[in-house]
């Protein structure tokens, strides 16, 4: 999930440990703590794009890492905090043991998957309950763990773990609705799909985007569904990458084919066509508005490259604004 709601988690599972008056302190290192796996973010490089998506959640958000990772960051805080607040470092590796453990799982909770058990597999874990950004579930705990600092009462935590709890585990619900809708929809259509997928869509867990995938095509839709009266819009479907038919002129030995793996592995083989660039290959499970092709990030190839180079990664970010509007209207119909 994004940096500030990791960290109201961390501090939130900090504050468990310890006395009342250090709830406060607790929070803070626990914070800290449950925002660093993301600092994995600097590892990138100016020749190998694809390099930031293979070690994006990766071994900073291992559950086998996290005493490691507790430790760096209790050695960074020692020194920082523990003669300021008169502190332990058993109380800081503690407070950064909570705050660093929550990370991976929270992001686990997502759709953009997490390794959670590297190195043993490179699997990337997405449970596709709840947004990357999601304001309905951090700014109620954010305000609760804000409480429980200020007024240093436990009350205030203990309503914070109730309500993420309790949105969860709606958001849980919802992807098992969205799943059953998919089903009908996909057999209304004569198809039996090969993987169906139910992922919320930006920011909420009201509408969510449906994928599936037969033996040729993908197809998106969107569903609301409610506890009454589900609704769905029909969207669109495009081709599966055929590497033979697409891109005959490819060498499978080049830099370029080696990179389309890596982005397939990436994309767990949701590749389709890039609709606005016939050399683009993108990943089709996410975009702003659920029911449209409209990807966010993909790769491009390209016939002048040499064996060496490697590919271009792009990211689409145009008419965000509008698509963001039309996505809420969507809530209200």
């Amino acid at each position: 999930m994004d940096p500030i709601t990791q960290g109201i988690v961390g501090a939130a599972l900090a504050q468990t440990k310890g006395e009342t008056k250090t709830l406060a302190k607790a929070g803070v290192i626990g914070a800290l703590s449950g925002m660093a796996p993301d600092l994995d973010i600097l590892i990138r490089s100016s020749t190998d794009p694809l390099l930031a998506l293979e070690y994006h959640r990766q071994f900073t958000h291992s559950l086998l890492f996290i005493p490691f990772g507790a430790l760096i960051c209790a050695l960074v805080f020692y020194p920082l905090f523990a003669g300021r607040w008169q502190l332990s470092f058993k109380s800081i590796y503690l407070w950064s043991l909570l705050g660093f453990a929550t990370h991976g799982v929270l992001d686990g909770f997502t759709s953009y998957g997490t390794q959670l058990l590297w190195p043993i597999t490179n699997y990337r874990f997405s449970w596709d309950i709840i947004s990357v950004i999601d304001p309905l579930f951090s700014l109620p705990l954010l305000l609760l763990i804000l409480l429980c600092s200020t007024l240093k009462s436990r009350r205030y935590l203990y309503g914070a773990l109730v309500w993420g709890t309790l949105y969860l585990s709606i958001g849980a619900i919802q992807h098992e609705r969205t799943l059953d809708i998919g089903r009908q929809i996909a057999a209304e259509r004569g198809h039996q799909p090969l993987r169906l997928e139910a992922k919320p869509s930006f920011a909420n867990i009201v509408v969510w985007k449906l994928v599936y995938e037969t033996d040729q095509k993908f197809y998106v839709d969107a569903v609301k569904p409610g506890i009454f009266k589900p609704r769905t819009w029909v969207g669109s479907s495009t081709d599966k990458i055929n590497l033979a038919k697409d891109f005959p002129w490819l060498d499978v030995n080049s830099q370029q084919a080696k990179d389309l793996e890596r982005f397939s592995w990436f994309s767990v083989d949701y590749l389709g066509k890039d609709p606005e660039d016939n050399m683009g290959i993108v990943d089709i499970r996410y975009s702003l508005r659920p029911h449209q092709i409209a990807p966010l990030w993909g790769i491009k190839l390209s016939k002048a490259q040499d064996s060496g180079q490697h590919v271009d990664f792009f990211t689409r970010r145009e008419n965000r604004m509008e698509r963001l509007e039309k996505l809420i209207a969507m809530f209200f119909e």
